[in-house]
């Protein structure tokens, strides 16, 4: 059987998803990395409930033509800006595995110097 990079990243990501969960006073910070986007989005799994999410899609990212490291760096500001807002101070991080370099690694740094704590 061929093991290709999707297989291979969900394997990692169910064996993250067994320790990583998210409760309403240390919710879950999720990241989903496309080719040319990020999404990042706070969720209490306990409740079942999205508390906070954002992405590169939005209308102030798309329209100053950054690159791919900048959009994601925008990303964690935000996030951690709107989850301080929403009363969200510690999350867990869950890389959904992803490897913890490059945009990932750049949107969770800022997210700890906005304020988050994980």
């Amino acid at each position: 059987m061929k093991v290709d990079k999707t297989y291979r990243r969900n394997r990692i990501k169910n064996r993250i998803r067994k320790v990583v969960k998210g409760t309403s006073q240390c919710p879950r910070l999720s990241v989903f990395r496309s080719n040319s986007e990020i999404y990042a989005q706070i969720i209490d799994d306990v409740n079942h409930k999205t508390l906070v999410s954002f992405s590169s899609l939005d209308k102030d990212i798309v329209s100053q033509k950054v690159k791919k490291i900048e959009k994601s760096k925008m990303v964690g500001e935000t996030i951690a800006k709107k989850a301080i807002e929403a009363g969200v101070t510690s999350v867990v991080f869950d890389r959904s595995g992803y490897l913890y370099h490059g945009r990932v690694k750049v949107l969770a740094e800022a997210a700890r110097e906005a304020g988050l704590k994980f």
